[in-house]
């Protein structure tokens, strides 16, 4: 039984539905890639036991978040995917990244990011009502576009600009709008265009070591 606020206010709802831990990066996945079969996302979503995936689905089904369909064949097979009211969480979701972006720093010389995750970070970054560009992304060994609105993976006929970094880089760009932090090849008014789609720039929030230890 899905654990409840039991407050008639919307947030608190909201909650009820999607605030269970995992619950919103099923969503996430389903929103970045669409249906996918319960193996699929359990890969993707790597310490998720089977156990509390299986839960989290229940949930978000029970909820009208998300719905299970039977493929036809000859994949005859399962797959799990939003529903029109599953979807409104993509806006939401945008918001969300932007603002845990800022106190989350951009992504150490260590850090693993999975293969294609800038499509995915393209994705949650930039409305989908977006302005009309074509600009080419070469993060890293990561290459993406953004071509009037649509992410799509590799490269892009005749980009406005080509944004080359490191994917630090990528995350001052994003969330500072530090276009000094890439290598802009073309038209830096095509960019500066696309980055003024975004959600109004804010101070980065800090976390200082005495707020990591008052935490504990």
């Amino acid at each position: 039984m899905a654990k409840s606020y039991h407050q008639y206010c919307p947030i608190a709802h909201a909650l009820d539905l999607v605030g269970e831990r995992w619950s919103l990066l099923v969503v996430r996945e389903l929103l970045d890639q669409g249906p996918l079969r319960y193996s699929d996302l359990h890969c993707q979503l790597d310490g998720c036991g089977t156990n509390i995936l299986a839960s989290r689905l229940k949930d978000l089904e029970r909820g009208g978040v998300i719905r299970k369909r039977r493929l036809p064949r000859p994949a005859a097979s399962s797959v799990y995917e939003l529903t029109e009211y599953g979807e409104e969480l993509r806006a939401v979701m945008h918001l969300l990244a932007h603002w845990g972006a800022r106190s989350l720093g951009p992504p150490s010389s260590e850090e693993e990011l999975r293969p294609g995750w800038l499509v995915g970070a393209l994705q949650m970054a930039f409305p989908p009502t977006t302005a009309r560009a074509r600009v080419e992304f070469r993060i890293g060994e990561e290459v993406a576009s953004l071509v009037d609105g649509e992410v799509r993976a590799g490269a892009t006929e005749g980009p406005g600009a080509v944004v080359t970094s490191d994917p630090a880089g990528f995350y001052h760009l994003v969330v500072d709008r530090d276009l000094d932090a890439v290598a802009v090849q073309g038209n830096r008014t095509t960019l500066r265009t696309l980055l003024a789609t975004l959600p109004p720039s804010a101070p980065r929030a800090a976390v200082t070591p005495a707020d990591q230890l008052s935490a504990v």
